[in-house]
């Protein structure tokens, strides 16, 4: 298949010499010794501050931290945050985001798609360049055929998949403060898309293997492109880390072929999901080039002050349905990044750096493509709903990687992470997403957003840490690692929350933890992320039906806990049909950045954020308070 033109960048000039540049290292520096004091400082007690452990004594103290009015839920087509907050659009789908590029029409073609905000944005970073200066970089999840093409999706051509192509992937946008008011810079020379057909490295042990090997790529070490890209993370010297998740909808087979187990564990089979870019594009034609599948599902690092540098795939994190890359420095030094895999009865990883981080080196750069993957065992008695976990490695010739079951090398351990996770006896989880570490650094809390196959596959029992058979309302697990050390094989769990609904279940875990009522009450948590002062926002993506088991539960929402009393309250609903996903903040912490994805899924009534009989259109949102103050506070 041809591919479009690739969008020129329009300043190559380097940044190294830039006084602006200059003071982003410097906030990245700051951020980095912030945290290695808080890690050192005394905390409260691990399990004292247990939403369950408060449930016990039926007590949830009211918390100094959240220091706004939690709002009711909503079922408008509208976003809705609380009395003296503000929400205004920053930018959404087929926004130009270069001077030359074209406005939106939903007759666009890939050419000036590509020169677009891509579609259904989820994670995103703020890189702070200035006071007044900062680079946006978000991720483009996927597209809705129903709204992307004329046509609805319904004769997908060759010109409409390169379409697709150039609305997956990266958006990287220039900000500028003006009027005290962020605003996309249409001219800002670090603007750039990164789409489902932009060049990159593959990096780490897989890296030249025969696995990834393709009639397209011989070397095994270059591939096009990344798609699905869900959520993110951000490293400590100041590069972008954007994961790969549904991968697998995107391949099909023109001809009937054979796909083995290590295919089928990953959803790939002959039918796509009706992107149909196997019928146009020859690499997603698994009867023309079956290894192409192992070439994606990997985190990608971005250099986002660099718009000629070429992203690189990281193997060595693993391949999987990522959700997040959620990174710390442990005290030693070493670099720990916490992995969840998005789906029912899939693992929650580690991954640890074989070198340390050093202050100002250059050598920090490739700290992922060396180190050591895990996988998580969680121990404990059912309905205690805490216990003890064990980090299990995922080395080649250890626990059970051998030949004799299937694994022929470390790159076949990582390409096929999930067969390994199994094979070393990892704990099947209610689907691991967002992972977030608090600021002090001595906990770590991940989404178990549901599952509707809990107790019901033999595959998937019921354990400690997912007690609820057909999870449908999901929940927040934590642990704290033993003695503070990321890189420790052990740690303590408990469950920080049990999402239910109160209304219709009046007792038992349906109705979820103590800490839920009818006023903060919420479904299928998501996008999870911390700010500075250790407030913790949750991000539903779940059903908003409004009937039955979600009666009551409006429009999915935005959610901010202070994790030391348990305390919840509703910060933001979304409109129609939307999830929110996608939360970063400027460095004052007066300006917070949240996505707004799929508004009118399945050509549900909306028309967000523009009104009337618009096109919806996904939009990454600016929120800030009308006295200018810190959002939460």
């Amino acid at each position: 298949m041809k591919q479009p033109a690739q969008t020129i960048n329009h300043d190559q000039r380097e940044l190294s010499q830039e006084p602006e540049f200059n003071q982003f290292v410097e906030a990245s520096l700051s951020r980095r010794q912030f945290l290695k004091r808080s890690s050192a400082a005394a905390t409260v007690g691990f399990f004292a501050s247990s939403p369950l452990s408060s449930a016990i004594a039926s007590q949830v103290s009211p918390s100094n931290l959240l220091g706004f009015t939690g709002i009711p839920i909503s079922t408008s087509d509208d976003i809705h945050v609380p009395e003296g907050y503000n929400a205004k659009v920053l930018v959404s789908w087929g926004d130009a985001i270069f001077s030359d590029g074209a406005a939106f029409a939903q007759t666009n073609n890939a050419k000036q798609q590509a020169t677009q905000f891509g579609d259904n944005n989820d994670g995103m970073t703020l890189f702070p360049i200035s006071d007044t200066r900062a680079v946006l970089a978000v991720n483009n999840e996927y597209t809705n055929n129903e709204y992307l093409y004329p046509h609805q999706g319904k004769s997908i051509t060759s010109d409409d998949v390169m379409k697709a192509q150039a609305a997956h992937g990266v958006s990287i946008v220039e900000l500028q403060k003006d009027d005290k008011q962020w605003v996309i810079n249409p001219k800002g020379r670090l603007n750039r898309r990164i789409t489902a057909y932009t060049e990159m490295q593959i990096t780490g042990p897989a890296a030249g293997h025969d696995l990834l090997k393709t009639n397209a790529d011989p070397s095994g070490k270059k591939v096009l492109g990344t798609f699905n890209n869900c959520a993110n993370g951000q490293t400590p010297w100041g590069t972008y880390l954007t994961c790969e998740e549904n991968f697998n909808g995107y391949f099909g087979s023109s001809e009937t072929v054979t796909l083995d187990d290590n295919y089928k564990r990953y959803g790939i089979s002959e039918n796509d999901r009706g992107y149909d870019w196997f019928k146009h594009d020859e690499r997603f034609d698994l009867s023309k080039d079956p290894k192409e599948p192992h070439r994606h599902g990997w985190v990608v690092e971005i250099d986002p002050m660099n718009p000629s540098s070429t992203p690189k795939k990281r193997t060595a994190l693993g391949r999987f349905k990522h959700e997040n890359a959620a990174v710390t420095l442990d005290e030693s030094g070493h670099v720990v990044v916490y992995l969840g895999d998005d789906e029912r009865g899939e693992h929650l990883y580690k991954f640890v750096s074989k070198n340390r981080y050093q202050e100002s080196a250059s050598s920090n750069v490739d700290l992922l493509e060396d180190g050591t993957l895990f996988v998580a065992k969680f121990d404990g008695t059912l309905g205690e709903s805490k216990g003890h976990g064990e980090w299990l490695e995922l080395t080649w010739g250890k626990n059970g990687l051998t030949k004799e079951n299937g694994f022929a090398d470390q790159a076949s351990v990582l390409t096929f992470a999930r067969k390994a996770a199994t094979q070393v006896g990892a704990t099947t989880m209610d689907r691991p997403e967002w992972v977030a570490v608090h600021p002090d650094n001595r906990s770590v809390y991940c989404t178990l957003t549901n599952n509707k196959y809990r107790g019901v596959r033999d595959t998937q029992p019921l354990n400690a840490a997912n007690p609820r058979e057909q999870n449908p309302y999901g929940h927040i697990i934590r642990w704290q690692p033993k003695d503070g050390n990321h890189t420790a094989h052990e740690f303590e769990w408990d469950i920080y929350v049990m999402a239910g609904n109160p209304d219709v279940h009046q007792e038992g875990l349906m109705a979820g933890s103590d800490n839920i009522n009818k006023d903060n009450m919420f479904n299928s948590p998501d996008g999870i992320g911390f700010d500075i002062y250790g407030r913790l926002w949750i991000q539903t993506d779940g059903k908003y039906s409004n009937e039955g088991d979600f009666s009551g539960m409006g429009n999915n929402q935005m959610l901010c806990s202070d994790p030391q009393t348990g305390e919840i309250r509703r910060f933001l609903t979304g409109p129609i049909a939307c999830e929110i996903t996608g939360l970063t903040f400027t460095p004052d912490h007066k300006t917070m950045f949240v996505g707004v994805q799929h508004p009118g899924e399945g050509l549900a009534p909306s028309h967000f954020p523009e009104g009337g009989s618009s096109i919806p259109r996904s939009s990454v949102v600016m929120i800030t308070k009308d006295d200018g103050g810190i959002i939460g506070s």
